[in-house]
């Protein structure tokens, strides 16, 4: 009798067939989930294609699935002159990545410290986060603030420093060390090790599914901003532009172009409008397209557990 017993614990069991019900639950879930993403991805498609297209077809017969008339003119003309927009990519590398790098810094340290148990005057310090989400003092003394107090007036850490700490990421990250142990702090504390030496060696490796979740939310912010460097920027200095204000920058003065000579009646085609937004949407939204599968599996993880009411 015990032998046979054994022998059923150590005979591995076979797992059992999918039930009809269950087989057409996961082929329906399968084809709305393919269906779904075929339309997040056919706008991506559309713009790629429609953007190796000759602006006279496009102005005709519309968008469409293939190029009729091939043509690069969209991109000849965005990239007539190279050196400008790869200051711009370079400026906007640069921001990305040490704003990216720098907020996530800030974000973590805050989180982390307003989750621990031990620190009494987290909710104290958590009130004045929370209140900055409701009140804030507008648009003309944060202008005033920044230019003649905080001197950002073409100056590139005016495209870092305003969004270098947000609050709703911030949140995120504290709920986030909630659902880590603090048995583990407390064993490292007997251990000699201090509170530095406890979050760089052991909360941030266990906490890449936030980081990439925040880093990401991150990133696109600082790539697609083109705000700050309007605001503080000048014309001046031109080479400290963003890619994406510099991409807006070109197409506002072609159209401003466009409808001087359609008043003054003068014939003006040598600029393809169309196709340049095109291209612009290929080469601005690029890179971000190419960076997200190396944290996309990171994404759904951190967004679940760091979406945890605390």
């Amino acid at each position: 009798m015990r032998s046979s017993l054994t022998l059923t614990r150590m005979t591995p069991q076979r797992r059992r067939p999918y039930s009809p019900d269950r087989l057409v639950f996961h082929a329906l879930g399968y084809v709305l989930l393919g269906v779904f993403a075929l339309i997040c991805l056919i706008p991506f498609y559309l713009v790629t294609v429609n953007s190796l297209m000759d602006e006279g077809t496009i102005i005709r017969e519309g968008f469409s699935f293939y190029p009729r008339v091939f043509s690069l003119t969209g991109y000849s003309m965005l990239l007539k002159t190279p050196d400008t927009i790869l200051d711009a990519y370079t400026i906007t590398i640069f921001v990305t990545v040490s704003g990216t790098v720098l907020s996530l810094l800030m974000i973590t340290m805050t989180g982390f410290v307003l989750s621990r148990t031990d620190f009494h005057f987290r909710n104290f310090m958590s009130f004045f986060f929370y209140f900055t989400t409701l009140f804030n003092g507008g648009l003309v003394p944060y202008y005033l603030l920044c230019t003649r107090t905080l001197r950002f007036t073409n100056r590139v850490y005016a495209l870092i420093l305003p969004m270098l700490f947000s609050v709703w990421n911030m949140i995120i990250a504290k709920n986030f060390f909630k659902s880590i142990p603090f048995a583990i702090v407390e064993s490292a504390k007997l251990d000699g090790a201090n509170d530095i030496t406890i979050y760089f060696r052991l909360i941030l490796p266990i906490s890449m599914p936030l980081l990439a979740t925040i880093g990401l939310f991150t990133a696109l912010s600082y790539w697609n901003d083109w705000y700050n460097c309007m605001l503080f920027i000048n014309s001046s200095h031109s080479e400290l532009w963003s890619l994406q204000y510099y991409l807006q920058n070109m197409l506002n003065s072609a159209q401003a172009m466009q409808r001087v000579a359609e008043h003054s009646g003068l014939a003006f085609t040598t600029v393809p409008l169309e196709s340049m937004k095109l291209a612009m949407t290929v080469v601005a939204t690029g890179p971000m397209l190419v960076a997200y599968p190396f944290v996309q599996k990171y994404f759904v993880k951190g967004l679940t557990i760091g979406a945890v009411k605390g």
